[in-house]
């Protein structure tokens, strides 16, 4: 799996935080997300298509 984020399309809305907190953080002083591991072990795979799949703003990619 490999996982991007479009930092221009986040909203802030922390989701991805919430629900894959070990491949996805938050800036502090915006809230826009910050990638923390681009190629996630396969015990987080779950997790990230959730993430991606519910980010309001579609800025989370996975291939």
């Amino acid at each position: 799996m490999n996982v991007t984020v479009d930092e221009e399309k986040c909203c802030g809305a922390g989701q991805c935080v919430l629900l894959a907190p070990e491949v996805f953080d938050q800036r502090d002083d915006d809230g826009v997300v910050v990638l923390l591991s681009p190629e996630p072990a396969e015990e987080h795979h779950a997790a990230v298509r959730e993430a991606a799949a519910v980010c309001p703003a579609a800025a989370i990619g996975v291939r």
